[in-house]
């Protein structure tokens, strides 16, 4: 029944009311006297008015109903209008504002009735001396004026509703893209983050197996695989310490790959220990842009990560063809049989990709507007993308 208001408007509305009482009542009485009408029923009118006007905003529908029973006392007591029924304006006005659906409409039918109670008020004693043509004009004009007047404070109070409405759903709106695209960045951290930390700890691991295996024969080799165990780590370590700091601040977004740190993750690809056969025909002959770059390197890097982690240890072919509107590319590497597990590979030929690598995968080239197929060609384990150039920015 009650609308949450704010303290301000508490008194506010309070205070209106008391001072409308108290300018009204001396009016009234006034009105009263002339028409010999009791002093008690003028002060009840206009507190009953006043208190509807007091609750307008607070609980619509309960003014409603006091400025009524106002009216009925009015009525009753065979006052005549007064000052105090202007406070059926700011009710009505009041309730298609602010108040719920029944009140609103409530609100709308007190505007027809209450015109016709009105006409009927004033012209009913005028009956018993008989109906003239003059007195059936005067009456329909009267209903019509205050139909008029009544409809014009309701109406009034339903364009407030409208507007009211209509910044509450732009607000809401508002909260929702910035929800959305709260969502959009947090998915694009993790995106990076399985990517980075991926990645990272495939070369990590191969690494470790390779020195493992060689420190007994070759120390060189294995001081020379610690080396690349401490350089990747703490490569991974700035990267995912970057994108935390993103993710607790929500700062604009920091240094992303590009193509010329491709040379860097061949790099560390090769000194796991797999042989790389990088084909670029033709070579980028314009400006590719930056959320291109991001999507090629991000593929190629999952696409590797996979090569090391569930690759049969033979060379991996990586085709780049940079045309003038888009790039093609692939990543072949030899797999293992495929009855072994293969978190972001299928099981086997023709069967669903498991894990997040290929679904990463895909999701990166979606973004630029492009498309990517993964899966088994015989015994080995092929992507394929194609990005277009004019889709990045």
């Amino acid at each position: 029944m009650f609308r949450r208001l704010t303290r301000t408007q508490l008194v506010i509305d309070i205070v209106v009311a008391g001072l409308f009482a108290l300018v009204a009542l001396p009016f009234d009485l006034s009105i009263g006297r002339f028409y010999d009408n009791n002093a008690l029923g003028t002060v009840l009118v206009a507190l009953l008015m006043g208190g509807a006007l007091a609750l307008r905003r607070a609980a619509p529908g309960l003014a409603l109903t006091v400025a009524w029973v106002g009216a009925i006392v009015q009525m009753a007591m065979a006052r005549p209008p007064s000052t105090a029924d202007i406070a059926v304006f700011g009710v009505l006005y009041a309730t298609a504002a602010y108040g719920s659906r029944r009140t609103f409409w409530a609100g709308l039918a007190s505007t027809f009735v209450g015109a016709l109670v009105i006409t009927i008020y004033l012209f009913a004693p005028l009956t018993d001396a008989g109906l003239s043509a003059s007195t059936i004009t005067t009456a329909l004009a009267v209903a019509l004026a205050a139909m008029f007047g009544l409809g014009l404070a309701w109406t009034v109070g339903a364009l407030v509703r409208t507007g009211i409405r209509a910044r509450e759903n732009r607000r809401a709106q508002e909260v929702a893209e910035a929800e959305a695209a709260a969502e959009s960045e947090r998915t694009r951290i993790a995106r990076d983050m399985h990517d980075v930390v991926a990645h990272s700890l495939a070369v990590v691991i191969a690494q470790a197996d390779g020195a493992r295996y060689a420190s007994a024969s070759d120390p060189d080799a294995a001081a020379s695989a610690l080396g690349t165990i401490s350089t990747t780590a703490r490569a991974a370590l700035s990267d995912v310490r970057m994108l935390l700091a993103q993710l607790r601040h929500r700062q604009a977004d920091g240094p992303q790959p590009t193509l010329a740190d491709l040379e860097q993750l061949y790099a560390q690809v090769r000194a796991a220990g797999i042989a790389l056969r990088v084909d670029v025909d033709p070579a980028p002959a314009v400006e590719v842009p930056t959320g291109v770059q991001l999507a090629v390197y991000r593929i190629l890097q999952e696409a590797l990560t996979n090569a090391l982690r569930h690759g049969a240890g033979a060379p991996v072919d990586i085709a780049l063809a940079w045309h003038a509107d888009r790039v093609e590319l692939s990543v072949r590497n030899e797999t293992t049989a495929p009855g072994a597990p293969a978190s972001g590979t299928p099981a086997g030929e023709g069967e669903a990709p498991r894990g997040h690598g290929v679904i990463g995968m895909r999701e990166r080239a979606q973004l630029v507007g492009g498309a990517l197929d993964a899966g088994r060609e015989g015994g080995d384990f092929v992507v394929r993308a194609t990005l277009p150039i004019g889709g990045g920015e």
